[in-house]
């Protein structure tokens, strides 16, 4: 598969660029892209949640009312859950939502994510460029050159660029990540990848030596 190079001006240059039919152009796995999305989502969980149990609750531990002869139901102590006040039944507890996937399965989710953005013709490729000093204001004028300033859309780099990351910061609708942290959430979440010519043939390699 070849996809045209773009310059910053977000015209077509002369030059294209092959990218893998193994990687770009599968018949996706919706079942991977599912469990390695669940994945990365329960990775992001804290599980620090947590309530008092009856024996954690501040009160007394004194019974309230004799067993018998009251005409009511018996009852505990003040902590019980039964009353105002009272400790939780079965509440929340810390605990580690993070779950293990195969490599081979994460590869899979990958390649079938990148290859529903490719069948939706929603990758870019574009001219490597940087900034002498960080300006949103350049970051923009590339955006509405390439018209997706509107759109949500992961910028691919070769190698962390700060002037670049900085420029993109204030952008909500931008996210910037490395060629090697590329993941299938990030895929998915984006309406268009935008690679640059670096990072492509970067990760390029990385799949041929996977």
């Amino acid at each position: 598969m070849e996809l045209i190079v773009y310059n910053k001006s977000g015209n077509k240059t002369e030059r294209t660029v092959q990218v893998n039919d193994s990687v770009f152009g599968i018949e996706p796995n919706d079942h991977a892209i599912y469990l390695d999305v669940k994945q990365f989502l329960a990775n992001q969980r804290q599980g620090t949640h947590k309530s008092k149990d009856r024996s954690e609750v501040s009160g007394s531990t004194k019974k309230l009312k004799k067993q018998k002869g009251t005409g009511g139901a018996r009852s505990g102590d003040i902590n019980s859950p039964l009353f105002v006040g009272g400790g939780r039944v079965f509440g929340p507890r810390p605990r580690d939502y993070s779950f293990k996937l195969n490599k081979k399965l994460k590869r899979l989710a990958r390649k079938s994510a990148l290859s529903y953005k490719a069948k939706e013709n929603n990758i870019l490729v574009v001219e490597d460029f940087n900034f002498e000093t960080p300006k949103t204001k350049n970051f923009i004028e590339i955006l509405n050159n390439l018209k997706i300033f509107d759109k949500k859309t992961l910028l691919i780099l070769f190698e962390s660029n700060k002037s670049v990351y900085l420029s993109s910061r204030n952008l909500g609708q931008v996210k910037v990540v490395n060629v090697t942290d590329l993941n299938t959430y990030d895929i998915l979440n984006a309406n268009n990848l935008m690679f640059l010519e670096s990072s492509i043939a970067e990760f390029n390699k990385i799949q041929s030596e996977a």
